[in-house]
């Protein structure tokens, strides 16, 4: 199962005020992944519920997952911390997540699998 911590919950919950019209339900977040160059790359934006969506509702947001990014996130959560001071941003751990051979992340630590910048938009 995918995880949501409180803190990219409540981000998330934010943007999607944001873009939601006042008669309209929150919209929901899809997480993506995919294998390239021998690593996971994420993607997530709000989106539509397609047919074989995984939904998953958690801390007050719908996630949806396609099939065929359910195995590389099977057990990965998404956070939102500050990186440095006054710099926050979306990352993902990941126990699926493939270990270098040499340079960049030797574990599944909170720099590993990052992905964009303080808005919901910002992984590709």
């Amino acid at each position: 199962m995918f995880n949501l911590t409180q803190n990219a919950a409540e981000q998330i919950l934010r943007a999607a005020a944001e873009q939601q019209d006042a008669e309209q339900e929150l919209p929901c977040l899809r997480i993506a992944a995919k294998v390239e160059g021998g690593e996971i790359i994420y993607g997530m934006g709000f989106d539509d519920q397609r047919e074989n969506d995984v939904v998953i509702e958690t801390a007050g947001v719908t996630l949806l997952i396609a099939p065929r990014s359910q195995e590389y996130l099977e057990g990965a959560t998404l956070d939102f911390v500050e990186l440095r001071p006054g710099e926050f941003q979306y990352i993902f751990t990941n126990p699926n997540e493939p270990v270098p051979a040499s340079g960049g992340c030797a574990s599944q630590s909170k720099g590993c699998g990052s992905c964009g910048g303080g808005s919901t938009g910002g992984c590709s």
